[in-house]
Formats: structure tokens, C-alpha cells, sequence
């Protein structure tokens, strides 16, 4: 199960702070971003299973602790018919339990909470489990839109926007999970976009050898996996994520928020699919902020974006290979809007997936744009020093932060065009080697446009994880994005 995202609550809120990093790419060959706590192979100490990152111990699991339910054998899988809501709207949650008994659901809130990524916001009272029926599939998509409701949750007018998970427990000890986005119409600084979109194009729910597929893999008649030339071109959204239900590159907006609420930002949320749909106004707020992995983006959410920046809010990119495929979102089976998501890639008749193959790259919203993979992180390697983003960090010219160049990495490509532009500098220039040990480099980007906008993209998987993940904090990153932040907010 290369591609699913094991139990992160297994040893309290958010355990995975305690875990080592590895970052993946598009090829499917996944490693998680969280503390594997199944023991390791000949450990010797019962008490510990293996180092974090910081090299500190992480305690071996608790026997009778919860188990993490799989997408085989389906102990416990769900999703919600929405995946954002406001406050004094509902949300359904539609979920499998086999075999059938009684589970609970605890609902906690991402955030910074005296050094806890999480707290518990509330807990619903003992539900009686069913199994649903088999997921459907239909050309390598597999929906669940015919599962039945299994509850509904009030959102209180009181509750804060943000990041939630629902956890859920089956009276025997299995456990899964469902994020969803608390969202609200109020004014704030920031606005905080969660990338679901780009979410569900990796999720290959369900993972079981045989039925499952993401726009990257499907399964063939003996089980093995499948390449991009043979998956799916449409998934939905009405089904679990694979394994336990987080999706892939969760963690990064998730260290984002931890890190901005512990700073105090005031932050809106809402999921790239609000933007899509036009559910968000981005011209009421300051920045718009892109914290994780966003590689699939809608003609709408460019042109919304695009309009946001003409009007003068600023656009945080915290990843990589960003905006990479053009995709369309359309109903579901049942005619609820925006369920289903397609992306043709390179495959079958019809105008090009990639944005850059209909004369609109990246770079001229981004300001550069994806170049490849990064096999092995490396050092960003701090270029302008004497900018105020690099200002109070102790980052001199040249000099390397470690590990920052992971995952994948954009740079500025001078054949292509620019977006218009006040001022632009490049605040990073890093030579990594790829897949192939040819050499590359990697570009981190700041433009100011017409309207005072600014538009920063780091360039980079590991900016988001460099803001709070034990092991991976950088002092220098962190002071950076405030700076930016600050700027952008009006702070200074």
C-alpha cells in the first residue's frame, strides 16, 4: 500500500510532529510524511521503535491502541457529501463499517494550541454502523455516491473557521479519518486555500489490488500497479481516501497553519474547489495563500486568482509545481455540482492538459514555474540577501539552507514570458541533481504587479514543512515568511 496515509492520531492530536520526513513525487513511489508505528523489523528495545528526525526516540505504540482500518477489508471508510461548510450549515458524512457495530466520531480543529497541532472540538454520540454497499466504477472511476448517510453534523455558529479532521472509532478499535474546511464569509487578512483538488487527483481509493485509481495508477487483473497511461482521466469525490484516510500532502498546509495561528495571522480557510466554484470573494482579503501542493487548477480558479492579484491581493505559492495541469470539475451521478474531476493529460483527443501547451505557463501568474523532480534534497542556496524578505534572518549571500530543495522544484525560465511587473527578484538560485544526475537549479520567486500586488512562490516542496515540523524547522524560513506575511498584512 505504497500510496496510503497511515493513522497520524494513533499517539495523541497530531503524532505526526513526532515523525521523520521523506518527500515523494509524482511517481506514486510514496513514502509517509508521519511515524510509521507499526514496530520495526529486529528492534530490541520494546519501548522504542526507531528516531525521529531530531534523533529523539518515539514510544513503541500501545498494543490495545487503535488500529488504522484499510481499504481491504474496510473496518471503518468515509467522506462528506461537501468538503466545506460554514457555520449554522451541516455537513454529511457517509461511512462503512465492517462489520457492522456502533463507532463514534471525534471532530478536532488543526491549529496551534500550546504546542498540541490540534484540539478536540467535539464528539458525537455512539452511531450504529453499517456496510455500505461495493464503491461503483465506470471507465477507472470509482464513486461512493450511493452510500447512505450515516450522520450529519451542525456546524455551531460559534465554531471557529479552519482545518478540521473527523476521527473515526468503531467500538472494536479501528480507526480512519475525514478532513473537511470550516469556512466563513467574514473578512481577514489572509485567506487560506486548501488544495483539495490536487487531494483527490492522487487519492487511489480503495487501495485493495484491484478497483481503486487516481489520475497516477489503477490496477490491472493480477493486482500490480499501473502507470499514468492506464488511469483513471475522471475521479470523484464522493469516496474516502485511501488508507486512513488523509490524503497525500496533508501535512504541508497543515504545518502552514500550525505555524501562522501560533503567530497570530488572522486567517480565512477555504478549499480550492470555494474558489472554483466562486463560493470566495479573494478581493476581500490582503493575500490569498496556497500552503501545500496545488498542481491541479480550473480555468476558474486562474482567472479568479488572476483577478485577485489585478486587484491588488498578493498571492503566497509554498510549494511546487503549482498550477501544472488545467483540469474541469462537473456533477456528480446525482447532479450535485462540482464531484467529479477530470484531466485528460496527454491522452485521447481534445485541447492539452498542460498549461504551458496552450501558450498560458505557469511563470506568467507564478513568476517561474515547475522544472522537475528532486531525487535527494539539497540546499536552497539564498540569492539577493540584502531583500527584505531575507531581512533579520542572518541569511547572508550564498549561504545554504539545508534540505530546503526537496520534492520538486520550480526555477524562472527565460524563454518564456513574464508576468507584468512593478519590480521582480530572485531570492534563491540552488543547483540540485535529477533523476538522471544531470545538473539543475532551482529558483525562488518574488514579483510586485501594476496593481502592488505581490506574488512569492518558494519553489520548493519544503518551505511549509520548514515553518513547524520538528526536524525540519528553520529559523531563517520562518522569520522570511514573516517578513512576507508582514508586508503583506500591513504589519510593518
Amino acid at each position: 500500500m505504497a500510496h496510503a496515509v497511515s493513522d497520524p492520531f494513533g499517539q495523541g492530536p497530531l503524532p505526526w510532529l513526532r515523525g521523520s520526513e521523506h518527500y515523494f513525487d509524482d511517481t506514486g513511489q510514496v513514502v509517509p510524511w508521519y511515524v510509521d508505528h507499526a514496530p520495526q523489523p529486529g528492534a530490541t528495545n520494546p519501548g522504542v521503535t526507531h528516531l525521529a528526525a531530531s534523533g529523539a526516540p518515539i514510544p513503541a505504540p500501545r498494543t490495545s491502541g487503535p488500529r488504522t482500518a484499510d481499504d481491504v477489508h474496510r473496518q471503518i471508510k468515509g467522506f462528506t457529501s461537501t468538503g466545506a461548510a460554514a457555520p449554522g450549515e451541516a455537513i454529511d458524512f457517509h461511512i462503512t463499517v465492517d462489520p457492522p457495530q456502533q463507532f463514534t466520531v471525534d471532530v478536532y480543529r488543526i491549529g496551534h494550541y500550546g504546542g498540541d497541532g490540534a484540539s478536540k472540538i467535539t464528539t458525537s454520540p455512539r452511531l450504529s454502523g453499517i456496510v455500505q454497499p461495493a464503491p461503483l466504477t465506470a471507465d477507472r472511476t470509482v464513486s461512493c455516491h450511493h452510500w447512505w448517510l450515516s450522520w450529519r453534523l451542525q456546524i455551531p455558529s460559534f465554531w471557529n473557521v479552519g482545518a478540521y479532521v473527523a476521527v473515526l472509532t468503531t467500538l472494536d478499535g479501528y480507526r480512519s479519518h475525514i478532513p473537511f474546511t470550516v469556512r466563513d464569509s467574514e473578512p481577514a487578512d489572509l485567506l487560506l486555500l486548501l488544495p483539495d483538488i490536487t487531494w483527490q487527483a492522487y487519492n487511489l481509493y480503495p487501495e485493495d489490488g484491484r478497483t481503486g485509481a487516481s489520475l497516477y495508477h489503477a490496477w490491472d487483473e493480477e493486482g500490480r500497479l499501473l502507470g499514468e497511461s492506464e488511469a483513471a482521466t475522471t475521479v470523484s469525490f464522493d469516496r474516502p481516501y485511501a488508507g486512513a484516510g488523509l490524503p497525500l500532502h496533508v501535512g504541508h498546509a497543515y504545518d502552514f497553519i500550525r505555524w501562522a495561528e501560533r503567530y497570530g495571522y488572522d486567517l480565512a480557510y477555504a478549499d480550492t474547489r470555494d474558489l472554483h466554484a466562486g463560493r470566495v470573494d479573494p478581493t476581500r482579503y490582503r493575500g490569498l495563500v496556497f500552503p501545500g501542493h496545488d498542481e491541479y487548477w480550473s480555468a476558474n480558479m486562474r482567472r479568479t486568482t488572476e483577478q485577485a492579484r489585478e486587484h491588488g491581493t498578493s498571492l503566497v505559492f509554498l510549494s511546487a509545481n503549482t498550477m501544472y495541469w488545467q483540469v474541469e470539475l462537473s456533477p456528480s451521478a446525482s447532479g450535485v455540482p462540482d464531484r467529479l474531476l477530470t484531466c485528460r493529460k496527454r491522452r485521447g483527443p481534445g485541447k492539452p492538459a498542460l498549461w504551458r501547451e496552450i501558450d498560458r505557463p505557469e511563470q506568467q501568474l507564478l513568476g517561474i514555474q515547475y522544472a522537475g523532480r528532486v531525487p535527494e534534497p539539497h540546499p536552497l542556496v539564498v540569492r539577493n540577501a540584502d531583500h527584505w524578505l531575507w531581512e533579520a534572518t542572518g541569511a547572508h549571500e550564498g549561504d545554504e539552507i539545508e534540505n530546503l530543495v526537496a520534492g520538486e522544484a520550480d526555477r524562472y525560465y527565460p524563454r518564456t514570458a513574464l508576468p507584468e511587473h512593478q519590480d521582480r527578484i530572485l531570492l534563491a538560485h540552488s543547483p540540485y541533481r535529477d533523476g538522471e544526475r544531470a545538473r539543475r537549479h532551482q529558483e525562488t520567486s518574488l514579483y510586485r504587479a501594476p496593481s502592488g500586488a505581490l506574488v512569492f512562490a518558494s519553489g520548493t516542496f519544503a518551505w511549509s514543512p520548514a515553518l513547524d515540523r520538528p526536524g525540519h524547522v528553520d529559523p531563517r524560513v520562518q522569520r522570511a515568511t514573516a517578513n512576507l506575511l508582514d508586508r503583506i498584512c500591513k504589519r510593518d
